[in-house]
């Protein structure tokens, strides 16, 4: 169903070791309204979405995938030459002394990633709703990442991923508009 392009959506390149950055993009990583939970929500819900709307929710839910693999490629590059105590001055030493320098599904505040994340409802209309609401989440968070780096190599990434996040959620507005109106057409029998 895929082809796998070996490279990244858009470029990820870091201006220096900062794993205090790396602790903070984590929410996007591993956080309720992160990347993998995106990507999850949208490709289960197309199972039970209307076929005028499941191309979009396949589309957006794979595309999610390639932002996570760009969020993971970040924490590595700012991470990958920490030193121990680096990462413990950082807020990570509970975390390197769990996992090394290994990416770990989990958000900012060192929570571990929950399926509880991933919102169903089987009503179309509501989980739509619902997955606009996570996109501007998720491009809320972009935003207050960019205002707290210092990294303009960063930011000009997470610059991309929360524009696409606003491409996201007026898509799904746009297919709320179609399931509204047929659901709102005369039916006749």
């Amino acid at each position: 169903m895929w082809y796998y392009e070996k490279k990244l959506q858009y470029p990820v390149k870091v201006s220096k070791c900062n794993p205090k950055l790396a602790k903070y993009l984590t929410e996007q990583y591993g956080g309720a309204d992160g990347e993998l939970s995106a990507a999850l929500r949208y490709l289960n819900q197309r199972y039970t979405i209307p076929d005028k709307v499941v191309g979009l929710l396949n589309d957006i839910g794979t595309e999610e995938f390639a932002h996570l693999e760009m969020i993971a490629t970040m924490i590595y590059k700012l991470t990958k030459d920490a030193t121990p105590e680096e990462l413990e001055a950082a807020g990570l030493g509970a975390h390197f002394v769990n996992h090394d320098h290994a990416l770990y599904y989990q958000n900012a505040a060192g929570s571990p990633w929950t399926a509880t994340y991933i919102q169903a409802k089987g009503d179309p209309i509501a989980d739509l709703y619902e997955d606009i609401a996570a996109e501007e989440k998720a491009r809320a968070t972009y935003q207050w990442i960019i205002d707290i780096s210092d990294d303009p190599f960063i930011n000009d990434s997470l610059k991309f991923l929360r524009e696409r996040e606003i491409v996201h959620s007026q898509r799904f507005h746009e297919a709320v508009e179609i399931l509204k109106e047929e659901r709102d057409r005369k039916k006749i029998f």
